[in-house]
């Protein structure tokens, strides 16, 4: 059975948050939730966090929902971890001769697939 959870519009690029949530796939839950306290990176935090939620999701679903109640909590593992682009915001700073030029601050969502196959 799979669980998820998505943190949506996190500020920062998704190349940046790719390379973290890459680290955690196919990893046991209580492992990758493990190697994310040391990794020393903001979208360490992010995914942690994403990761924790969806870990509070499935034992949630095990209690209340009946056809949940052979879910494996301690046996879940990181069968997706993505990094998917959100809605940019499109900010301007002068240049030269009056023209104005770009500055594009990039979002991302989170989304963290638990399965206990």
């Amino acid at each position: 059975m799979e669980v998820h959870a998505i943190t949506k519009n996190v500020r920062m690029s998704a190349q940046k948050m790719r390379e973290v949530v890459r680290q955690i796939q196919g990893l046991p839950a209580a492992h990758a939730s493990a190697l994310l306290a040391f990794v020393p990176r903001k979208g360490a935090r992010v995914a942690a966090k994403t990761l924790k939620s969806a870990i509070a999701n499935a034992e949630d679903l095990k209690t209340h929902k009946p056809e949940y109640n052979g879910l494996k909590t301690d046996r879940l593992r990181v069968k997706e971890a993505v990094a998917q682009r959100a809605t940019i915001l499109r900010r301007f700073t002068p240049k030269a001769r009056g023209s104005a030029g770009p500055i594009l601050k990039r979002n991302c969502h989170v989304k963290i697939t638990l399965s206990d196959d």
